[in-house]
């Protein structure tokens, strides 16, 4: 391979480690502000339980009031009873210890189903209180993660600008405006491999001469379809890259052979 030719898929493999370095650090507190809405849901359905049981309470000291009262009406009325001295008086106060008893009853009721309820909240209180412990212990483990994996990603950037750094100076110029400007217009690739004939990043099939000036790692060569500059790894084996190159140079022939 040229000098030229391997500098630039070596500036490639810099600016595409950077690159992906420079995601990951990007990622991290998109990561972590995740992870705290995580945290905070699990806090919330806490304070949530919390509040619902001293809803239930409080529902509670006003049933037990009420109960009271209604018992001591009750216990009036049934006194008040023995006082009547006529039948329109004695129905009157049989009507009133009728309302009381059941006004008594529905309380009592109430209250049964406000101890079942108080039972089922300090369940999902209990529940969430353990759910959010285990909740803190998986996210700070993965929040720590995430903060290793930036600052280890930070170092990855640092050096690959150190390379790079080292690198551009070495690169003659026009080919590294070529790379530059291909770079910036395909998404962050410049360079890439020929396999089989065919570009690997846009799939465009190579003219066979193309192809064959690719295989030789001569030159700096661009695809026709993306402009992306390729370069060939396929054949390490120099008997094997020979007969590559036989082949390409056939298939040319064939290529170029009147119809």
């Amino acid at each position: 391979m040229s000098s030229e030719l391997e500098r630039l898929v070596k500036l490639q493999e810099i600016e595409t480690r950077a690159a992906e370095a420079q995601k990951h650090i990007a990622d991290a507190p998109v990561k972590i502000a995740a992870l705290d809405a995580k945290l905070t849901a699990a806090r919330d359905r806490v304070t949530a339980a919390k509040q619902a049981l001293a809803d239930n309470q409080a529902v509670r000291r006003t049933l037990d009031k009420d109960l009271i009262a209604a018992q001591q009406r009750l216990s009036k009325y049934k006194e008040q009873l023995m006082a009547v001295k006529t039948n329109d008086e004695y129905h009157a106060m049989q009507h009133q210890i009728a309302t009381a008893t059941a006004d008594v009853g529905r309380l009592e009721e109430n209250v049964l189903v406000n101890m079942m309820e108080l039972d089922d909240l300090n369940a999902k209180l209990k529940s969430s209180e353990a759910a959010l412990k285990a909740e803190e212990i998986v996210l700070a483990r993965e929040r720590l993660a995430i903060e290793t994996d930036a600052r280890d990603q930070a170092a990855v950037a640092e050096q690959m600008a150190a390379e790079r750094s080292a690198l551009v100076p070495q690169i003659e110029r026009g080919a590294l405006d070529m790379f530059m400007r291909v770079l910036k217009a395909r998404q962050g690739i410049a360079v890439t491999q020929a396999v089989n004939g065919h570009c690997t990043i846009c799939h465009v099939r190579l003219r066979p001469q193309v192809y064959n000036t690719i295989i030789r790692n001569e030159q700096i060569v661009q695809c026709d379809s993306c402009q992306r500059i390729l370069y060939y790894t396929g054949v390490k084996d120099a008997t094997a890259g020979q007969a590559q190159i036989e082949a390409a140079e056939s298939r040319q022939r064939d290529f170029e052979r009147p119809s």
